[in-house]
């Protein structure tokens, strides 16, 4: 990310706000209170570079219950189509590459994702967590593919480095 002035001035607002209302927003870039309220004792951050790395910092620390609530978060992909449908569409305005792998996803990727997200579920007791910037339907589903046969510690480890991810991009939404 560049950083900007503009986006100096947010991460100043950022480190100005009560702690209520900042706490609503970390809270939009990753669900877990613990990585929220380690987030505000971090406060003020010196730079955008520090946001980030004190992001990664508490992330990476935090207990496997903490990740586990920061996924609760998310919606689950699955249930029927039209759900599945409309997540792609909700995320379709964050990225455009994202629209365009809606465009494309056909009704058999569409199911292929429903059925592997409620295996994946029942695996692994959590929802799929994928960083789906920029990726179309049929990438998610070979990501959940090649993901199904991980043993359930390592899995983890891979769904907390999607989730570092996705608080990345939320940060960087929330200071440009």
């Amino acid at each position: 990310m560049t950083v900007d002035a503009n986006s100096q001035i947010r991460l100043d607002a950022l480190n100005k706000r009560a702690d209520k209302e900042a706490v609503a927003e970390l809270e939009r870039c990753c669900g877990s209170h613990v990585w929220v309220e380690k987030m505000l004792e971090r406060r003020p951050f010196k730079s955008v570079d520090e946001l980030f790395s004190s992001a990664d910092d508490i992330w990476f620390k935090l207990s496997p219950e903490d990740w586990l609530e920061a996924f609760a978060h998310h919606p689950r992909i699955g249930g029927d189509l039209e759900s599945l449908r409309a997540k792609f569409a909700s995320t379709a305005s964050w990225a455009e590459n994202e629209q365009r792998g809606v465009a494309q996803a056909t009704e058999d990727v569409l199911r292929q994702l429903a059925k592997l997200n409620d295996d994946y579920f029942e695996k692994y007791g959590y929802i799929f967590i994928v960083c789906a910037t920029g990726k179309s339907a049929q990438e998610m589903l070979d990501i959940l593919k090649n993901r199904m046969p991980n043993e359930k510690d390592n899995e983890l480890k891979v769904a907390a480095g999607e989730q570092a991810k996705i608080t990345r991009i939320r940060l960087e939404k929330l200071i440009s």
